[in-house]
């Protein structure tokens, strides 16, 4: 019996996909795989491993064998979820691999965003000298603080940890509130969205995209903020309504802000890029090697427990 046929798309760490190379009859190579050549060549592969493109009705109409997608990461906004359950095809995502170094790129943002690296490198950079004795320039401390996490997930959870160390207290909401006993354990306490956001000193996102969450933090919500407050987003760009971030940070309704992420990325508006009180990276969060390798092995599993053994793991259109 001949084995069946993975495809993988994007760029992967090729030690994340040992096993499934082992297992499967496996193709990648990212400088033939442009779409054109994925949607010709789909019918071929009974699974797909799928990063840097689309999974829309065009590629699942072309993949008329696929049994299995799996995200090569947490995300799955760019895949037809419910046409490919019309078509039977299983779609999983990754969600433990991305937990811990998107909570650190989350982190990393909160603290350069609210000690407002992004000035202070640039001045330097210029060959300028600021004195922060002066309030202007000054940062905020986050001891004593409060975060408030929007979306109590692994990553929200994570998030949640850091914050404790550096003195912060955590409410969270979410639309599944934790059961009492692990928010003791958690250390963190459930609000309702409008006390989340008059609250918080400093917001963070993680929450998937999905219709009730797309410009859930639009012009009204900054309205409310602190105008203190600072808000920091590596989980979906559409979260946030970006040309009413851009107007809030420019009429200072908030402090700062940090992104990962964006609604129009790969393209972000130079209204954006302009502002020194923000900080970006480019959809970095999973930015490391281990992070991307422990998610291509996640992927790999994914496909090797559906195609070899028959059960469904992490799937997301059940």
């Amino acid at each position: 019996m001949s084995k069946p046929k993975v495809l993988v798309t994007g760029i992967i760490p090729e030690q994340g996909l040992k096993e499934l190379k082992a297992t499967f009859d496996v193709f990648y190579d990212p400088e033939v795989e442009t779409r054109a050549w994925i949607l010709e060549h789909l019918s071929e592969y009974d699974g797909l491993l799928l990063m840097g493109t689309k999974a829309d009705k065009e590629l699942i109409d072309a993949g008329t064998n696929l049994k299995i997608i799996t995200a090569n990461g947490v995300g799955f906004d760019h895949i037809d979820i419910e046409y490919a359950k019309s078509k039977g095809i299983v779609v999983s995502n990754c969600p433990k691999g991305v937990r811990v170094p998107t909570a650190e790129m989350t982190f990393t943002l909160l603290l350069a965003t609210v000690r407002r690296l992004h000035m202070y490198d640039k001045i330097v950079r210029e060959g300028k000298w600021v004195d922060v004795s002066e309030q202007q320039y000054m940062g905020m401390s986050l001891q004593g603080k409060k975060l408030g996490v929007f979306g109590m997930g692994r990553i929200g959870s994570e998030v949640a940890k850091f914050a404790q160390v550096f003195g912060m207290d955590v409410i969270y909401n979410d639309p599944h509130p934790l059961p009492d006993e692990l928010e003791q354990q958690l250390k963190v306490k459930y609000v309702d969205f409008e006390t989340l956001v008059k609250e918080s000193d400093v917001i963070t996102l993680h929450a998937p995209a999905l219709p009730s969450t797309a410009g859930k933090f639009n012009k009204d919500v900054f309205a409310k903020m602190k105008n203190t407050a600072y808000i920091v987003n590596a989980a979906r760009g559409v979260l946030i309504k970006q040309d009413d971030l851009i107007d809030a940070l420019k009429n200072h309704q908030i402090a700062g802000a940090g992104l990962d992420v964006f609604e129009t990325e790969p393209t972000v508006p130079e209204a954006l890029r302009e502002l020194d009180n923000v900080v970006m990276s480019p959809h970095a969060g999973t930015g490391t090697l281990e992070a991307r390798t422990a998610i291509a092995e996640e992927a790999s599993n994914n496909l090797i427990s559906y195609l070899r053994d028959g059960k469904a793991v992490n799937q997301v259109n059940k």
